[in-house]
Order: structure tokens, then C-alpha cells, then sequence
């Protein structure tokens, strides 16, 4: 029993003897230089708290040391930590401290630069604004090199484990070392990280680890912390740079200089500070490492108001009940004169046209100080087809929401140029729409023509388009030129991919070769997805952007067309795709959807097939390139057109469903890539006119790609989007189309005689 009260006697007068004294010391003369990270600005560390368990202090308000070194069997030197959780002062494994170039006893930390952050009108907080300076406010820390003795102002005390040296590193007790200190220190036992904390910040170590986190981020240390009979060792260099603490070596000997002043830092609430007009907004915090009360505190540049642009410092500073100031906490201010408004400013190049006369507008508007992002028109139409003065008008808004408006007042006369029709022909821009007659354009003139195929095999898989499940879309085995249909929207609850799986059915290794592809998506319009996939497959095939060579070893599996998975779909998003390619050996070809982070190569044998549960049919379809040809000039004064995906003059294709082994429609003949060569007539204008309502679409002109759209609630029929116009000689066209997913069938090319120019 006496036993017992001696050992309860001498624990508590070990938990009361140890005046823990805070690390914030910057570099003085004769002491190695003080490395801050990036992350952790002097200002944070100077505020760490030397509170170790609360309610434990002496008579005078100092925080009592905690127990150094105290281990949990098998693992750790810190005191017990229930499992799961993290706790004050009590610890377990421990790991590394803080990044910064390890360096044997007997050699000083180098200095580490933090870069600057100064943004123009936005305060900045650098290395050079607040350097580490040094603090003459505190005592001193001993560690003698291969011992335990450790001195502090004067009192010894004994760590856990000697200062070790190895591979040129020295090493210590972390939990020996922050006691002295006065710091918190924690053990969580998830993560297997040892904690330091200091105010709000925290520094979370590992065994046998060369790195460790401040404030969540990943720092890399020169040597690994390790377990010396259950003490947890980490390099001395990284706590003293992570916590900011001044040291130097003589002999045998590390000195530490530790701080006891008060610390003092502020920030500016402020985005944006004008000249004359922002009242600064500053947020001030200061603390004591001993937990002395701040009772003053001093300010030099500081302005509510600034009233001129420039760079100013501004230093705040504080005072402890002990009469002692904190370092000058400093930040550069930067202000910003007040924005000048844009200027908008446009000229006509006429003050007086007539009806239907071309009307040139030159857009002058320019912002001095930032930029114009956005352009309000009113009348800025191309010509006008009613007499009378008209008054342009523009609004430009800058960058910083400042706007200016001109208004610009033309004349139209009552004589004609050119009627609307004759105008729209000769002037509407390349993929603009104008108004036509719908119902006289099914009077015109219907080419006749031939077509040959090219040997395509297409595999279309968007039925079922919309997707309920996870499953296999459709499967079939295709050799030679193949191409890939595939639009679908995700109808689960979930996330979820599309992917196309090519199986290696052959003995010998087969190569794929991809031609081109185009893919749109995920987005909850699906006409966007079919032209932009449209777009983008002819793009793709004009600069050879996905040309690719795919290897496939006997009975591999790959995923090809990795546009496809870069991006998941949502609830309620569609995708669409087109692709080609050519394998020199039958491939099986299986297409699937998965949910989100599900590997499909893993179970693609074990989805269901989907079926297609829909009229929209899936299928293989072969020779799904259409070449049409006209042999006789098109043009010549009348009017022309050239009916697609009508299933008469173009009928749809018919195919197999192999999964479930019957026929199969084409219906608009989707996937479809048409090849129209013509030979056309001068002054001949070319246009694609809708007949089944709302169509978005692409086509390739001679090589050059035209995007077109027809929406609206008016009779989308009645409009026609510009193609292409032929010169004043005869012209051989080259259209290449296909029908984009998401839109509306048949369609019509349309051949008009243009208008003679007028003057």
C-alpha cells in the first residue's frame, strides 16, 4: 500500500514540474535559420497553443507538462488512446515531421523561401511582407547528442530515448521532444497517425514513414521516422521547422530557442480594395504561447480608406499582460484605381440604304482598363425590308459589370434592292437558317440518281435508348470495316457508362485500326449529343485526330474508344457516339452499360442482355456508306431537290438483331454515312431543309464542316440552312451527312438559281 501511494505521489509531481514553454522562435544571431512551408506561413505557427490537457496548469496559468513518453504496449510511447478516436493529450505511434533537407547534428537548417503571393487589388501574405525574425522573448531547450539529458531554462529532465544519429540524420522522441515544447500531441488509432496540434493547425505523423501531413497536405522528410522499444523517433529538423523553432549546435550540444512572446496576425476580409471608395476590412487574432492575456495592440499604415492606387504595408503588433510585444505581423496591401467603364462605339458604313441594301455594322467598342463580356444588340439586323429611320443600339458590359450604351439612328428609303428572299439567298452566312415556302418545296424538282455502297458493316446499339438497368446493349462478331452507332440515356438512378468491349475470338493476334470517332455527352438534350458526335466524327476524320492501332492478343478483351468513359453519365443524361474501324480478323464486339466505378471486362459474361423495348431497333446492318452520284449539271434557273431517309427514293436498311436472332429495320437509316457528289451549276445555292421537324445537324462541304440547327415551335419545314454557294463557273459538290441522333427524319437538299447582284 505505501508502495502505491509512493509511485501516485511521484506521478503527479512529474505531471506538475515541466514548464512547457511554446516553439515560435524565428531565427536569431548565432541560430540556424527558422524553415517555414508553404503552407504553413509564420503567422499560423507562431499561434500554437502549449495548452496539454485541460485544467493543467500551476498557480500562475502555465500549462504543466504531460507525461513524456508514456507508451502503449507494442506500438507506441504515448499514453493510451481509446480505439477510433482521437484525443488531447493522449498518444500512440507517431510519425514524421515536417519537409525540409534533414541534416546530421552539427549542421543548421537552410533557409526556405515561401513565394509570393501578391495579387493586384487583393491583399497579399509572403515571406517577404512577414519574414521570421528573431525572438528575444523566450528560454532555451538542450538535447545533448547521444544521451538522454535534455536541459530547459536550467532544469533537467531525461527523454525517453537518446538523440540518435543515423545515416546523417538526427533523431529524437517525439513525445520527449513537444512536451518540452508545449505542445498537444494525440494519437488516432484509424488512421495510425500520431497528431501534433497547435491551435488550429496540426501536424499528423506515421511509422515508419518519409512523409507526413500539415494541415492535410503531404510533406516529405529526409528520414523515415521509426519504433526504438516502443518510442516513437522522427528527424529533429522536422519539428523544429514545422513548428517554427530556432536552433543552433555547439559541440555536443543542440540549443533550441523557444518564444514566449505573443503572436499577432490579421487578414483582409476584402476581394477587391478601389481607391477611394472600398472601407478595408481587417480581421485581427493574436495569442499568447503561455496563455498571458493580450491587453494592447498597435497598428502602422493601416487606412480605412485608401485614397490613391498602390502597394502599401501595413504592420500589426500586440501587447501581453507581461508587458511583452509580439513580432510586427506584416501584409502588403494592394489597391486598385477605380474601374473605368467600357466604351461602346460602332459605326455603319452607310447613313441612308435602301430596302434590302446590305447594311455593314463595325463594332469600335473597346474597355481600357479590363475587358467587354457581354454585347447587347437591338437592330443590328442585316438589312432592312420596311421604310423609314431606324435606331441601332448596343450595350457593352466590362468585366467589373460596368456598362455604356450608343444608339445610332439609319434611314430606309422606299426604293428595293433586294427583295427578303432574294437577300436571304445571296447573304444568309454559311449554317444560318432562313424562310422558305415548306409546301413549295416538295414541288421541286427531285434528282435522280444512282448509289453504290462501300462495304461498312454498322453496328448500331441504341435500342434500348433509354437504359433501366445494367446489361449488354447488343453483341454481334464483325471482320473488315466497322462502324459503331450508339446513343443512349441513362434512365437508372445511378451513374453509369457506356462502354464498347472487342474480344480477340482468333488463335493469332489481331490488330484494330481506328479511323475516326466522335463522341457528345453527357447532356440532358439529346439532339446536342447527336450533332455534336456528328461534329466532331467528321472533324476527327478531316485531321486524323483518333487514328489509333489497337493490338489484341489471342482471346483478349479491351475497351476501345476511350472518349466514351471519360465522363459518367447521370440520372437522366444521353450520350451519343460514332466511331470507325477496321479489324483484319473477326472481332467480337459487345457493347454495355455499368454502373459508375464497375469494371466492365470484369463482368461483362454475367449482364443480361437488354432487350430493346422500343421501336428504335438495334442491329448489324452492312453496307452503311451510301455513295450517290448525278451525272447531269444541277442548277441552271430551276429549282432541285434531293430526298434522304424517306424510305422511298432512300430506303431504310434492313438487318439482324444476332442477339435475338431476327430481322431488323434501319428506321431513318441512323448511322448511315451519305457521300452526295454532284456537279453543279454557277451562281447555284445548296441547302438542307428539314421535313420531319426539329433537326440539328453537320455535314462536310468539300472538306470544310458545316453545323446547322432548326428548332423553335414555328413550321421547321419552312426553314433552310445555307450549305454552300457555287461561284460563276460549274462546280463539282462533295456533301458528306449522316442523320444525327436525337432528331427529326426525312430531310431534303435543296438546289436554288441565286439572284443576279445588284447595285
Amino acid at each position: 500500500m505505501k508502495l502505491k501511494s509512493i509511485s501516485l505521489a511521484a506521478a503527479l509531481l512529474v505531471l506538475q514540474t515541466a514548464l512547457a514553454v511554446p516553439a515560435a522562435m524565428a531565427q536569431a544571431p548565432g541560430y540556424g535559420s527558422v524553415v517555414q512551408e508553404e503552407n504553413l506561413p509564420s503567422h499560423q505557427v507562431h499561434t500554437l497553443t502549449n495548452a496539454i490537457a485541460a485544467g493543467s496548469t500551476d498557480s500562475n496559468g502555465v500549462p504543466a507538462q504531460s507525461p513524456a513518453d508514456a507508451t502503449v504496449p507494442g506500438n507506441t510511447e504515448a499514453g493510451n488512446a481509446e480505439a477510433g478516436n482521437t484525443s488531447e493529450g493522449s498518444t500512440g505511434p507517431q510519425a514524421p515531421e515536417a519537409p525540409a533537407a534533414e541534416q546530421p547534428a552539427g549542421d543548421s537548417a537552410s533557409d526556405h523561401a515561401t513565394p509570393d503571393t501578391s495579387v493586384p487589388g487583393i491583399p497579399s501574405d509572403t515571406a517577404a511582407d512577414n519574414p521570421a525574425a528573431p525572438s528575444s522573448g523566450g528560454g532555451q531547450l538542450i538535447l545533448y547528442m547521444n544521451s538522454t539529458r535534455m536541459e530547459q531554462d536550467g532544469q533537467e529532465y531525461t527523454s525517453s530515448q537518446p538523440m540518435t544519429v543515423k545515416d546523417g540524420v538526427s533523431y529524437v522522441s517525439i513525445r520527449s521532444l513537444v512536451d518540452r515544447v508545449g505542445y498537444q500531441i494525440a494519437y488516432d488509432s484509424k488512421t495510425k497517425e500520431t497528431i501534433i496540434k497547435y491551435g488550429d493547425d496540426e501536424l499528423r505523423f506515421k511509422t515508419d514513414s518519409k512523409t507526413y501531413r500539415v494541415n492535410g497536405k503531404t510533406m516529405t522528410m529526409k528520414g523515415a521516422s521509426y519504433q526504438d522499444n516502443n518510442v516513437f523517433m522522427v528527424p529533429l529538423t522536422s519539428i523544429t521547422q514545422a513548428l517554427n523553432i530556432a536552433y543552433k549546435v555547439e559541440g555536443k550540444k543542440v540549443i533550441m530557442q523557444l518564444s514566449t512572446k505573443p503572436v499577432a496576425s490579421f487578414t483582409v476580409l476584402n476581394d477587391k480594395i478601389i481607391a477611394g471608395e472600398t472601407t478595408v476590412l481587417y480581421q485581427t487574432k493574436s495569442s499568447s504561447p503561455k496563455g498571458v492575456p493580450i491587453v494592447d495592440e498597435r497598428w502602422e499604415g493601416r487606412q480605412d480608406i485608401f485614397a490613391s492606387a498602390g502597394t502599401y504595408t501595413v504592420s500589426y503588433s500586440v501587447q501581453d499582460a507581461n508587458g511583452e510585444w509580439s513580432d510586427p505581423y506584416v501584409r502588403t496591401i494592394v489597391v486598385a484605381n477605380p474601374n473605368v467603364p467600357p466604351v461602346a462605339q460602332f459605326k455603319t458604313d452607310k447613313e441612308q440604304y435602301k430596302m434590302g441594301e446590305p447594311i455593314t455594322i463595325t463594332d469600335l467598342s473597346y474597355d481600357e482598363d479590363g475587358e467587354i463580356v457581354d454585347r447587347q444588340w437591338m437592330n443590328n439586323y442585316p438589312a432592312f425590308f420596311t421604310p423609314g429611320p431606324v435606331t441601332i443600339q448596343l450595350i457593352v458590359t466590362d468585366n467589373d459589370g460596368a456598362s455604356s450604351k450608343i444608339e445610332h439612328t439609319i434611314n430606309i428609303t422606299t426604293e428595293t434592292l433586294y427583295t427578303k428572299d432574294e437577300f436571304s439567298k445571296l447573304f444568309t452566312p454559311i449554317g444560318s437558317n432562313f424562310t422558305i415556302n415548306g409546301g413549295e418545296a416538295l414541288g421541286y424538282e427531285r434528282l435522280t440518281y444512282t448509289y453504290s455502297t462501300e462495304p461498312y458493316t454498322l453496328f448500331k446499339d441504341n435500342g434500348p435508348e433509354p437504359v433501366y438497368s445494367e446489361g449488354v446493349l447488343y453483341r454481334d462478331t464483325i471482320s473488315g470495316l466497322t462502324r459503331f452507332m450508339t446513343h443512349h440515356v441513362n434512365k437508372t438512378e445511378e451513374k453509369g457508362k457506356v462502354y464498347i468491349i472487342a474480344k480477340n475470338i482468333n488463335e493469332v493476334p489481331v490488330n484494330l485500326e481506328i479511323i475516326t470517332s466522335g463522341m457528345a455527352g453527357p447532356d440532358i438534350y439529346a439532339e446536342i449529343t447527336g450533332t455534336k458526335s456528328v461534329a466532331r466524327y467528321f472533324e476527327n476524320y478531316k485531321n486524323d485526330s483518333k487514328k489509333q492501332t489497337i493490338t489484341l492478343a489471342p482471346g483478349e478483351s479491351k475497351i476501345i474508344f476511350d472518349d466514351m468513359i471519360k465522363l459518367a453519365l447521370k440520372p437522366q443524361e444521353t450520350i451519343s457516339f460514332l466511331g470507325d474501324l477496321y479489324s483484319d480478323s473477326p472481332i467480337e464486339y459487345t457493347s454495355v452499360f455499368v454502373k459508375d466505378g464497375q469494371d466492365p471486362l470484369a463482368v461483362v459474361d454475367t449482364l443480361p442482355v437488354l432487350d430493346p423495348i422500343q421501336s428504335v431497333m438495334r442491329g448489324t446492318f452492312t453496307d452503311s456508306t451510301r455513295i450517290f452520284e448525278h451525272y447531269e449539271t444541277i442548277g441552271g434557273g430551276k429549282n432541285y431537290r434531293l430526298s434522304l431517309t424517306d424510305n422511298s427514293a432512300d430506303p431504310f436498311q434492313i438487318g439482324t438483331d444476332t442477339v435475338l436472332g431476327v430481322s431488323s429495320v434501319n428506321a431513318g437509316n441512323y448511322g448511315v454515312i451519305y457521300k452526295i457528289k454532284l456537279r453543279v451549276a454557277p451562281r447555284t445555292l445548296i441547302t438542307f431543309n428539314p421535313r420531319g421537324g426539329l433537326y440539328m445537324g453537320a455535314a462536310l462541304i468539300n472538306g470544310n464542316l458545316v453545323s446547322f440547327s432548326h428548332t423553335g415551335k414555328d413550321n421547321v419545314s419552312s426553314q433552310t440552312s445555307v450549305l454552300h454557294r457555287t461561284g460563276d463557273s460549274e462546280e463539282i459538290v462533295e456533301i458528306w451527312t449522316t442523320p444525327s441522333a436525337g432528331s427529326n427524319l426525312p430531310f431534303s437538299i435543296l438546289f436554288m438559281p441565286l439572284p443576279e447582284i445588284k447595285h
